[in-house]
């Protein structure tokens, strides 16, 4: 397999995540924004990052990702059996997208930073209304690390690169962070960019 990522990217953390968090190998084409490069022209109709080559196989949008390498891989399982909690997962993982990512990605193409302080706000706020649903089970919305936590995790990570303190209104968060940022796939998911947001 062959995974086309941008090192700083949280849409492709989430899959590099699901790819470490199942013991997958696969060769990384680290992708810089605005080089594109010519495999990926010719692969994805959409120029887009994450893209994953399997065989003759393409995927590109981190959510299709996901599932597929957990529906090809199912050991170990990172979305429950039951349909309806397979749902309530996959609605979260849609709310996250919209209410955290899109605020993210605004930060993140703004390289001046002179007009991060709406989109800083609007995603600190998100955040802290998903606050309660941290408290409800070890992870997030599961009793196990699911792709919901794929999801959430990259973002939650990079508060500190985008400027933004949860403060005390978030212990709940707060610990949930710490258990999951040290797991053994999460840290081997790291880019060396990412692993430089969170150096003091």
């Amino acid at each position: 397999m062959t995974l086309f990522s941008v090192p700083h990217d949280p849409w492709s953390h989430r899959v590099r995540i699901v790819l470490a968090e199942k013991g997958l190998e696969v060769d990384v084409v680290n992708v810089e924004p605005g080089r594109i490069p010519e495999d990926l022209l010719d692969l994805n109709p959409y120029h887009s990052v994450p893209t994953l080559v399997d065989r003759d196989l393409v995927l590109y949008d981190a959510r299709v990702i996901g599932e597929y390498l957990d529906e090809r891989y199912p050991h170990p399982p990172l979305m429950p059996v039951d349909p309806v909690q397979r749902a309530q997962l996959r609605l979260a993982m849609y709310r996250i997208e919209r209410d955290w990512y899109g605020s993210a990605i605004e930060i993140d193409l703004d390289a001046t930073g002179a007009h991060t302080a709406q989109p800083r706000k609007q995603l600190r706020e998100a955040i802290l209304a998903s606050a309660e649903l941290f408290k409800l089970k070890p992870f997030f919305l599961s009793a196990e690390f699911s792709l919901a936590d794929a999801c959430v995790a990259p973002i939650l990570w990079r508060l500190p690169h985008y400027g933004i303190d949860l403060a005390k209104e978030a212990q709940a968060i707060m610990r949930y962070a710490a258990s999951v940022f040290p797991r053994a796939g999460f840290r081997a998911s790291l880019t060396g960019v990412e692993q430089q947001m969170r150096v003091a």
